[in-house]
């Protein structure tokens, strides 16, 4: 690492915690974590910014050298909400360090035939389940704890008289209708059900014992971390919470941490066939986690009532643009320990248009403060490829979504 990096990250990190540090900032803080622990009806806002793909929105690099790099997009990318949006992201004076694993799922390697664009086609390595031959144990990798204290030290002898550096982790991630899809296609998903359905029970148990196995692992090496105080889970949010432990005398277990789950591919799969062929799994995975957050752009109201409502440590479940919001809010009127976290639709802020069509947006919104009225409500923007060169639009609907909260939503 070069001398002037050194010192470029040292006033990054000077940066960040004055942001931190600032009033505007404790409060943010100080709202995640009410709202988190079910304690606030004040609705929180973010804005994802990575799939922006227009040049100059996100943070880019200036340092050279690999390690640097790696600081300075940490620190960097989560001040860039900050400095472009001014939503709810919140800026802490923390340094996150993490551990490195991960499973490989029936030691199977996904092909795809990618296009120009963020398009592919999958090429099934799956073809049927007349027999479970394919279907082997699943190779599991933990990185060396001394790896992961190499970097806590050299961040420590960077910034840490700047930030706190500490030991966390993001929530476990587990997708396993979508790690079978890449691997034997949508099409042959489906269609394995009705040809081999015991065999697919068989191939999803062995899915969800090898989840678990993992997992336990992470357990049994003491490789779980707090995931408390501002870490990434996903769908985008963040982990701010009392409800988990941020330290402990004796080692962190699974029920201490938060998790997360999605079944997105089986939006064509009737209620019936969901809680018979996949949610006895996704339950026995989830089941583990202290917290979990469930859903991406599926509509979870068709499975609200026979399965997802069953997650028992269920604290955030996804209201995707293809999601019956009127029924969600109906849902969650009545389990007040779970947070309405809707998805607007990307097309006001990411369509074709250059400007932001201000009176549909607000009046999307507004559909949406209705329907979640009486909930607990977050507002999280995600699957924006394109602001057409308007950096402005994500902080002007920011801008009404606040405004509608004081007009529609407080009203």
């Amino acid at each position: 690492m070069l001398a002037w990096e050194k010192e470029y990250l040292r006033d990054m990190a000077k940066k960040k915690a004055e942001i931190a540090n600032s009033p505007e900032m404790q409060e943010k803080i100080k709202q995640w974590y009410l709202h988190n622990d079910l304690k606030s009806d004040i609705p929180i806002i973010y804005f994802e910014m990575g799939t922006v793909g227009d040049a100059g929105f996100n943070y880019s690099c200036k340092c050279e050298s690999s390690d640097a790099r790696g600081y300075e997009w940490n620190l960097g990318n989560e001040m860039q909400n900050y400095i472009m949006i001014g939503d709810d992201r919140a800026v802490t004076a923390d340094y996150t360090i993490g551990y490195g694993s991960g499973m490989k799922l029936f030691n199977l390697d996904a092909k795809r035939t990618n296009t120009d664009g963020i398009g592919f086609h999958i090429d099934p390595v799956i073809k049927n389940l007349d027999t479970l031959d394919q279907i082997q144990p699943s190779p599991m990798w933990y990185d060396d704890k001394a790896n992961a204290a190499k970097w806590f030290e050299q961040a420590q002898d960077l910034f840490g008289d700047i930030l706190n550096v500490r030991y966390g982790q993001g929530s476990l991630y587990f997708v396993p209708t979508n790690n079978l899809v890449q691997l034997m296609s949508m099409e042959t998903m489906f269609t394995e059900m009705y040809d081999n359905p015991d065999n697919f029970h068989e191939m999803m148990k062995r899915l969800a014992d090898d989840c678990c196995k993992y997992m336990k692992g992470l357990e049994e090496r003491e490789m779980l971390l707090p995931s408390c105080r501002g870490e990434w889970v996903a769908q985008g949010t963040f982990a701010f919470t009392h409800d988990l432990p941020e330290k402990k005398d004796t080692p962190f277990t699974l029920k201490d941490v938060w998790g997360f789950m999605d079944s997105q591919e089986t939006v064509g799969v009737s209620k019936e066939m969901f809680h018979e062929f996949f949610f006895p799994y996704y339950k026995q995975i989830s089941e583990n986690f202290g917290l979990l957050s469930y859903g991406c752009c599926e509509p979870v109201d068709t499975f609200w009532e026979d399965s997802i409502s069953k997650f028992e440590n269920l604290r955030k479940v996804s209201i995707s643009p293809w999601c019956d919001e009127e029924k969600m809010g109906e849902y969650l009127r009545e389990r007040k320990n779970v947070i309405y976290q809707r998805k607007p639709s990307p097309l006001y802020i990411g369509g074709t248009e250059k400007e932001l069509d201000e009176e549909a947006f607000r009046e999307h919104i507004r559909k949406t403060m209705k329907a979640a009225r009486g909930c607990k409500l977050e507002i999280t923007f995600r699957d924006t490829y394109t602001l057409n060169g308007n950096f402005n639009k994500p902080r002007r609907a920011v801008e009404i979504v606040r405004e509608e909260i004081v007009n529609t939503w407080q009203s």
